[in-house]
């Protein structure tokens, strides 16, 4: 906590060339694991409990820690390429909008796609949805989706030209776990909240409600996550 006349550290995420995640301002930590149905489909998240770590905490980046979610400097041993390509353009330059509803307008910018899942079930795509989302019950789905997409990839505006709505979460860093066939698997860094993110070469990424960063080190989009971590079964944090 800061004492009078001291100025609080301002709440974001530092990239570091080739190495870990400097998390400032107190952010809180916590920890989401899926909810899936016996048929194996996404439907909701789990909190699993809560840390304060203080004004600035070390997360991995490479993978490859043995105290994961928190760094150890293995990322130095293994000669990480933690070097960032993920487009910095705005993302509202890259979304496309879905064919379907004028009661919806849902919108997606597949760079940012994590593959956690959300934008469908066992009996329809949310493309496919969207196309009926005339019925109210088929809008809901759709929403309840993009909602719980941790990317931010898939948003949402009930008129063509109105505000893209955002769910209202929480400002905290969460490590996930994804259910996939192969079991749980250590899913992205999820920040919500809006939290500001600063690439090593000191540049910021627009800030979005929703981010997904890579934590598994083997993404192609750094530091974004592209949902490379379910190739590979990594039981827990």
């Amino acid at each position: 906590m800061s004492t009078e006349g001291e100025n609080p550290i301002e709440k974001k995420i530092i990239v570091t060339e080739d190495g870990p995640y400097f998390v400032l301002g107190g952010l809180l930590l916590v920890h989401k694991m899926q909810v899936v149905s016996e048929c194996g489909e996404p439907l909701a998240w789990k909190t699993e409990g809560a840390r304060e770590l203080g004004e600035c905490y070390v997360l991995c980046r490479c993978g490859n820690s043995h105290e994961k979610p928190f760094c150890d400097g293995t990322h130095c041993k293994v000669e990480f390429d933690g070097r960032e390509t993920a487009d910095t353009r705005p993302k509202a330059e890259r979304q496309v909008v879905l064919p379907g509803s004028e009661k919806i307008i849902v919108r997606r910018d597949q760079s940012l796609c994590s593959k956690s899942g959300f934008c469908g079930n066992r009996l329809a795509t949310i493309d496919q949805l969207v196309l009926g989302a005339d019925d109210p019950n088929l809008r809901s789905q759709v929403i309840a989706m993009i909602e719980r997409c941790p990317s931010g990839a898939l948003t949402y505006a009930l008129e063509m030209g109105g505000e893209q709505i955002e769910p209202d979460l929480p400002r905290q860093v969460a490590v996930t776990t994804d259910i996939t066939s192969q079991g749980a698997v250590r899913g992205a860094l999820w920040l919500s909240g809006g939290i500001p993110v600063e690439r090593a070469d000191g540049q910021p990424f627009e800030t979005r409600s929703r981010v997904t960063l890579c934590c598994c080190g083997r993404s192609e989009n750094k530091p974004l996550c592209d949902g490379k971590h379910r190739d590979k079964q990594v039981t827990s944090y």
